[in-house]
């Protein structure tokens, strides 16, 4: 059984190049699917997503071949819409092949999207937008089925702000007949990316980035070539590691525009940003003020990042509050901080975080890839050794997580050992 090993590290300091977005990437190559003609995506990451996908795309006949960091797609010989449940359920964004595939075979067949579980992550708002679109859903035990004759253009308005239902909705309309209208929409940069993706291949997606998004149907999408946008999580969680002991790390292949809610939160809790055209680097000034942060949907502060954010705060003197608005229940990274002595209370959405107080090494358990990132930047500010299990999490959302931490200074490695040699509490867990 893997397990990262996080010692106590001093001042981080030195330059990380961000890999493409792990969020858009997912959607990217299962909207390849629309394709007519071969597709090539430049930075697709190399993470256990996309090995997922590929499987995906082996059994349902779209080739997949890796080039260094680019990924061709060939989509004409898909012969099949049926996506197997045991590898739809193993993450999240499973669900854009039911978008992607709907307006090609009329009928979709596809598992119940799995990944991080934040308690309810529910797929009504990608529901909603088939049904108006004129499918039929029918829900199943394991899997569900969206199909359709002729899918015709409509008006949408979603209830919710939701980046996926508005990736699905887009997808799902490209060839559509006629026109839709997406009302409350996600401005994600995430959004923004899949839709210039979609635009390169001939598609008519007019207004991604705003509100309201339209789409005019086209009957076909011939091949291209796409370079998908860095990923902004990841910058984040290195922007705050130079604030856990005063460094300075410098992202490379960044966009600083992406990043607007969270670099304004390192400068109100004593941290130093400067930006350049595609770099940002961060000065941490070695003492930090505690702050209130409340998350939302794009621009506001990304939920991604709160976990992170929580491991930063602890190094700030005070009483800092998060506030948790987009995913309620995401707070399952407080009890394993708490492992290594840190002192915060969850009360309803909020966790109340007092820091300043010493950090102590230990064994903690990540239940999500941000969560695993918020526990190693606890790990290199505690003292003594930190032990992380539930690595399969990161890996879903690094390349080289060790490799890209080793490279600003910090003291982490890759171990292995027998399950029953953990702590009781994580036997079952590391198994």
């Amino acid at each position: 059984m893997k397990y990262i090993q996080a010692e106590h590290s001093g001042p981080l300091n030195g330059t990380v190049h961000i890999p493409g977005a792990k969020n858009s990437s997912l959607a990217l190559l299962a909207a390849a699917c629309l394709a007519d003609d071969i597709v090539t995506l430049e930075g697709i990451p190399r993470i256990d997503d996309i090995r997922i996908i590929a499987g995906i795309g082996q059994d349902i006949g779209m080739g997949m071949k890796r080039e260094g960091g680019t990924i061709v797609v060939d989509p004409r010989w898909i012969h099949s819409a049926v996506i197997d449940p045991g590898k739809a359920s193993s993450y999240r964004a499973s669900y854009y092949f039911a978008g992607a595939l709907l307006s090609k075979f009329g009928r979709v067949t596809i598992g119940f999207p799995g990944g991080d579980d934040f308690v309810s992550r529910p797929i009504d708002q990608h529901i909603k937008a088939f049904q108006a679109l004129g499918a039929m859903v029918r829900l199943y035990k394991d899997y569900f089925v969206v199909e359709a004759a002729s899918l015709r253009g409509a008006d949408i308005y979603f209830d919710t702000v939701t980046s996926g239902a508005t990736m699905n909705a887009m997808m799902a309309a490209v060839r559509a007949h006629g026109r839709t209208r997406l009302f409350n929409a996600a401005v994600d940069p995430e959004v923004v990316d899949t839709a210039n993706f979609l635009n390169r291949l001939g598609a008519r997606i007019y207004g991604a980035g705003t509100e309201r998004i339209r789409i005019e149907g086209v009957p076909y999408l011939h091949g291209g070539t796409h370079a998908v946008i860095p990923d902004r999580l990841i910058a984040g969680a290195f922007l705050m590691s130079a604030g856990l002991h005063g460094g300075q790390v410098t992202v490379l292949d960044a966009i600083p525009e992406h990043l607007g809610a969270l670099l304004a939160k390192l400068e109100e809790i004593g941290m130093t940003i400067e930006c350049g055209e595609q770099h940002i680097t961060a000065y941490g000034s070695g003492s930090l003020r505690a702050t209130r942060i409340r998350t939302g949907m794009y621009p506001g502060f990304a939920t991604d990042l709160q976990q992170p954010m929580t491991a930063l705060l602890l190094q700030a003197k005070g009483k800092s509050i998060v506030t948790e608005r987009v995913y309620p229940k995401r707070f399952a990274h407080v009890a394993q901080l708490r492992r290594l002595g840190a002192d915060i209370e969850i009360r309803k959405e909020s966790a109340f975080v007092r820091g300043g107080l010493p950090l102590q090494g230990g064994w903690a358990h990540a239940t999500d890839v941000r969560a695993g990132t918020c526990l190693l930047l606890a790990g290199l500010a505690a003292e003594g050794v930190t032990r992380i299990t539930g690595i399969e999490h990161l890996e879903r959302g690094y390349e080289d997580v060790i490799g890209s931490f080793r490279a600003i200074g910090a003291k982490v490695s890759m171990r292995e050992t027998d399950a029953q040699a953990l702590p009781e509490p994580y036997r079952m867990q590391g198994s």
